[in-house]
């Protein structure tokens, strides 16, 4: 290198030359060899001793570097496993938008994973848009699950339990739970959980590697109570009792512990997996489920977080 020494002082030189033509000048690793009269490994070896003796700052221009930020600092604040921030879109006020992707790309990489693992799912409008979204994968090792049951109170199939798309989109083993939302009294729950078809899928949740959820709110437009799965009575005692949110039907208060009593003693969904062994992810975004977001990471309902910036700005602000 022009007879200068292959340490110390000349060499940093180099290396500030080489990480400013890059990352300022915008060279390529050809132009910097060329410019310094070095080959492209030794530009290449330059740049990088530029990066790992701190000589270059990155700040990167992007609207994803401020959901880099809040993913960060989310992480640190809650200690979250897993937080990943999406764009807002400041014309829209969809529920799913941006997040149903991320959601989707994140349940296909556990997916395409070789070793086996045991995923489990809630249920919800925003947890159906991203299996929609989601492309086949082919993943027979892998066991899926869902932790709530899929039948509403007439009879029907609730339309928002994802684990049916969800199978249509692997070929892996896939466990429903074919029992109602909300039973009609903790004596039927009791009596549905020890039936032989239920009790494999809730001791398949109990270990479940990792578990996407949705977080819903209980206010007028609760979807629990929209989707008819408790009445207009229901709903309002569990307001009076402080319920602010819930997650696969288990209500809970503005600290996040689970309301005694109403409706939780007749929940049919498996319990929220272990978040001390598993990866139990909430999927969720929006002003009305705030109160709700902020409860479940504050008491570590939940261990990983996927929304949008405006979310992440008023959990942070809080």
């Amino acid at each position: 290198m022009n007879g200068r020494q292959d340490g110390g002082k000349p060499r940093l030189d180099d290396a500030a030359r080489a990480g400013w033509l890059y990352y300022i000048a915008g060279n390529t690793q050809d132009q910097i060899a060329a410019k310094l009269g070095v080959s492209r490994q030794s530009a290449q070896r330059l740049v990088s001793l530029a990066v790992s003796e701190g000589l270059v700052k990155v700040r990167l221009d992007h609207p994803i570097a401020n959901c880099l930020d809040l993913a960060a600092r989310l992480g640190a604040r809650h200690a979250l496993d897993l937080v990943e921030v999406v764009p807002s879109d400041p014309g829209s006020a969809s529920t799913t938008l941006g997040l149903a992707e991320a959601t989707a790309a994140e349940i296909e990489r556990r997916l395409r994973q070789p070793e086996p693992i045991v995923l489990a799912i809630g249920t919800g409008r925003t947890l159906k848009a991203a299996i929609d979204q989601m492309s086949p994968v082919d993943c027979p090792q892998h066991k899926v699950l869902s932790l709530t049951g899929n039948i509403a109170p007439d009879g029907s199939a609730a339309y928002y339990n994802v684990i049916f798309a969800l199978a249509e989109k692997i070929s892996g083993r896939a466990f429903p739970m074919p029992l109602p939302v909300i039973a009609t009294s903790p004596a039927e729950r009791e009596m549905l959980h020890g039936q032989p078809m239920v009790r494999p899928t809730l001791e398949l949740a109990a270990r479940a590697d990792v578990t996407f959820v949705g977080v819903g709110e209980l206010g007028p437009d609760a979807p629990l109570y929209k989707d008819g799965f408790i009445t207009e009575a229901e709903l309002k005692a569990l307001q009076k009792a402080g319920a602010i949110g819930e997650i696969v039907g288990w209500a809970f208060d503005r600290e996040g512990k689970l309301i005694e009593g109403l409706t939780n003693d007749r929940v049919a969904s498996a319990p929220i997996p272990s978040r001390e062994r598993s990866l139990v992810v909430a999927v969720a975004m929006g002003e009305r489920k705030l109160p709700g977001i902020r409860a479940a990471l504050s008491r570590r309902l939940v261990n990983g977080l996927i929304t949008d910036e405006r979310t992440a700005e008023a959990l942070l602000a809080s």
